[in-house]
């Protein structure tokens, strides 16, 4: 039996029991419509398998490519929440199209002609999301665009591409507080009903046959749904629930208790300083961490006193980060010794799993399974 203490470090712990807690919390909370989580948090097959066995209807993806290793492993309904541009990245959709449904975006003419003259000069026809923006000002034509119809209609029109929905990712629900989140994720579900209406009296969709589809981990958690009009929300994407992190915690969506995702990293040094503190380094550095802040709070992840409780050090705060290296401070003195193993919850657990090849499941303190980052690296 392996233990956490004898794995090497910097590495990945995922707490199963955690980790199975929050997937059943947001599969139940996600009633009377779909859940679709997001894979980019985790990039692993295993997880994605869970989460199906769980009630998950289909996954989504970032990438064609990432697309691509869940399709070989056996998913037959991956969505791309991406507006999919250019030829190699096309040409992965026609291939994966005889395996699997795949579905992705588009928000602009020159994107949906480019994709329709690829895919139709192959014989192939591919369900397309149109890409909104209710609200957050990425990606996506303005929900009150007044050239939303005559985008719509042109996408209709062209070979190739079936117009099976409208898509937002609601990224503005990453603000303070709950009752904000709430507030963005109305406003949001009920932006996507009004285009939807406004698709419907134009003659390009029906409300028992079009998908409408938001997505982000605080709106999850705070989402309900309602009619306009004959149309719904028909799905969810979010992604970190699965493990959450410091983010998560800073804006009120949960508690340290519920972060799933550490990382177990070595104490290589200390020293003291001259201001009454106690300097120590940990071998978990910028390419592990991230740079990432979460809003509101100081340093780079939280480091925990009682991993197991979820109890964060009062005093400890990782500062700074280089490469390969965790800055820490502690007030007057640490009781860490070189040597010694610490946990940190990082700020943004979704960055933090693409630096590493596998994660550790752990079940208490023994390893349960060691799970690969499968779509890790993936480029196109």
């Amino acid at each position: 039996m392996t233990l956490i203490d004898q794995l090497p470090t910097p590495c990945l712990i995922i707490d199963q029991a955690r980790l199975e807690a929050n997937l059943s919390a947001m599969q139940a909370g996600a009633t009377g419509v779909r859940l679709r989580p997001h894979t980019k948090t985790h990039k692993m097959i295993a997880l994605a398998r869970r989460q199906e066995e769980m009630g998950a209807q289909g996954i989504t993806v970032a990438k064609a490519s990432e697309a691509a290793v869940f399709v070989e492993a056996g998913f037959r309904d991956v969505r791309i929440a991406y507006t999919v541009v250019g030829r190699q990245k096309l040409d992965q959709l026609v291939q994966l199209a005889r395996q699997s449904r795949v579905s992705f975006c588009a928000d602009t003419a020159e994107g949906a002609r480019a994709a329709s003259e690829r895919l139709a000069a192959q014989g192939v026809t591919l369900d397309l999301l149109l890409e909104i923006d209710a609200g957050y000002g990425r990606c996506g034509i303005p929900w009150d665009s007044p050239d939303l119809i005559g985008l719509a209609q042109a996408i209709a029109a062209l070979p190739g591409l079936n117009l099976c929905g409208i898509l937002t990712h609601e990224g503005n629900a990453y603000t303070l507080g709950l009752d904000n989140i709430r507030r963005v994720m109305e406003e949001t579900r009920d932006r996507m009903l009004t285009v939807a209406h406004k698709l419907h009296k134009a003659g390009l969709c029906t409300p028992d046959a079009f998908e409408i589809s938001i997505g982000s981990t605080p709106s999850a958690h705070v989402f309900e749904n309602r009619t306009a009009h004959g149309f719904r929300i028909t799905e969810v994407r979010p992604g970190n629930y699965v493990f959450h992190d410091m983010t998560q915690v800073a804006i009120g969506v949960c508690g340290l208790q519920q972060c799933a995702l550490t990382v177990l990293t070595t104490v290589t040094s200390k020293h003291r300083t001259g201001a009454g503190t106690e300097k120590f380094f940990l071998d978990a550095g910028r390419k592990v961490l991230t740079g990432d802040l979460a809003p509101g709070r100081p340093g780079y992840g939280c480091l925990l006193y009682n991993a197991r409780a979820r109890v964060g050090h009062p005093h400890a705060r990782v500062t700074n980060l280089s490469e390969e290296h965790g800055w820490g401070q502690v007030r007057g003195g640490t009781t860490f010794a070189v040597g010694d193993r610490v946990q940190v919850v990082p700020n943004h657990a979704c960055v933090v799993i693409n630096t590493q090849n596998e994660a550790f499941v752990v079940d208490n303190d023994r390893i349960a399974d060691v799970w690969t980052v499968d779509a890790r690296g993936r480029v196109t």
